[in-house]
């Protein structure tokens, strides 16, 4: 099977699993969803979906998070763990949007990558599920299938990233990167994972990979 052809069925069986894949963040504007994404590193979806309730009762704009304490913050975002770190950039980031933009989330990679804890894969996701812009936010499970399907020699998601964007059209990226998320937790974890349950893997897999379950 060529590299294009196994692209071709990856997006086919991808669209026919999830064909309108949802937004795994609750949130109801680019700003809640800039600080659901922040808060979501090195935690589960999951999980920071049942704290931002909580933290958005509170402050679900910039101005009324800054007249919270990174401390007060920090107490409600704890059991998504790096709290501090977090509790921080989410006072810092609401803080420049309200002295530099009006309190309205930019849109743009330079700007966003300026605020405190965003970084290029947080930024990614804020433009292309607030804003409709074309990226391609690679997280560990898109990181993980690319390197099991041999789209990508997996050294980083820098690269990766760069080969998923060489590799599928760019109008399908904004679904792509979230049908691969669903796809990789349901079909292909990293750990429990079933190479018999896992369609994509065991037809297009690096050999390398598949030869583990021989």
């Amino acid at each position: 099977m060529t590299k294009f052809e196994k692209v071709a069925f990856v997006i086919k069986t991808l669209k026919a699993l999830f064909p309108n894949p949802p937004i795994p963040l609750d949130h109801k504007d680019p700003y809640t969803l800039l600080i659901s994404v922040l808060l979501s590193a090195q935690s589960t979806d999951a999980r920071v979906n049942l704290i931002t309730p909580l933290l958005f009762e509170r402050a679900d704009n910039p101005y009324d998070m800054v007249k919270l304490t990174v401390e007060e913050i920090r107490a409600i975002i704890k059991p998504v763990g790096l709290s501090p770190m977090k509790a921080k950039g989410i006072h810092g980031l609401s803080k420049m949007l309200v002295e530099q933009y009006d309190g309205v989330v930019p849109q743009s990679f330079e700007a966003l990558e300026a605020m405190p804890a965003v970084g290029h894969k947080t930024a990614s996701v804020v433009l292309s599920q607030a804003f409709g812009i074309a990226t391609f936010p690679v997280d560990t499970h898109i990181h993980r299938l690319m390197y099991r399907w041999g789209l990508s020699n997996g050294k980083n998601v820098v690269q990766t990233e760069r080969d998923a964007k060489r590799l599928f059209p760019e109008e399908l990226w904004n679904d792509l990167h979230i049908q691969i998320i669903y796809y990789g937790r349901a079909y292909s974890p990293a750990r429990g994972w079933r190479i018999e349950q896992d369609i994509i893997t065991r037809t297009i897999g690096r050999k390398s990979v598949l030869n583990e379950f021989k």
